[in-house]
């Protein structure tokens, strides 16, 4: 009961900021002739936390490689969490699938997942569902695209068991696709309220850092 208390209470959080928050800028594409690489995600990749956008882990890491950034993630988003039925006003009006799409990316990069906890009880029935669908959409109209799979992000040691569930969702979805898949994500804050922002949900500067780097090596075992 606890659990679901603080879940909920930790999700009206997220969607105050999700409705309050403006979209952060991507960069300018400053690597002429570099891929484009998008990223689909939520706060955890918008880099709510960080005391500037170009610490987020998504900028630590495309400067660091190279890429052009195309990063149009959204507070409070989830694969249904959040979703607005006529596009999102912080993605033009558009679904962020479709921002994603357009853009035409070499790569995809995926961290969606984290807020479907926050509403799990309610729409559970409809979130592997829609998993599979927005995945197999980049892989149908993005069909020469690399796309990476991240498990979902998550903020605590303890976590309710529909953790563990969205991420065999996911997991399972990017296998059906031929994905790239990152495991472990979930787990990369453990042991390390350091790296937490002084809202308690977010990473710090150090937090992004240290994604970017796991990221990073991640990304390398995979041959990207």
């Amino acid at each position: 009961m606890l659990v679901v208390l603080a879940l909920a209470a930790v999700g009206a959080i997220l969607f105050v900021r999700f409705t309050a928050l403006p979209a952060v800028p991507t960069p300018a594409a400053t690597f002429p002739g570099g891929p484009v690489v998008a990223f689909y995600g939520d706060s955890y990749t918008r880099g709510t936390g960080a005391s500037d956008p170009g610490l987020r882990w998504s900028t630590l890491l495309s400067e660091q490689r190279g890429w052009n950034e195309v990063n149009p993630s959204i507070d409070g988003l989830g694969f249904v969490n959040n979703r607005l039925p006529n596009g999102d006003p912080l993605a033009g009006g558009k679904n962020l699938v479709d921002v994603i799409i357009d853009a035409e990316p070499d790569i995809v990069i995926v961290t969606m997942g984290l807020n479907d906890n926050f509403a799990f009880s309610r729409t559970d029935a409809d979130i592997e569902e829609a998993i599979r669908t927005d995945l197999t959409r980049f892989d149908a109209e993005l069909p020469d695209a690399r796309i990476v799979v991240v498990e979902p992000f998550w903020y605590t040691e303890d976590r309710p068991e529909s953790v563990g569930k969205i991420i065999g969702w996911v997991r399972d979805a990017a296998e059906d696709i031929g994905a790239d898949y990152i495991a472990g994500s979930s787990h990369w804050l453990d042991g390390h309220p350091e790296w937490i922002s002084a809202d308690g949900l977010h990473p710090n500067d150090r937090g992004y850092a240290e994604f970017a780097k796991r990221m990073a090596a991640a990304l390398d075992e995979a041959g990207l």
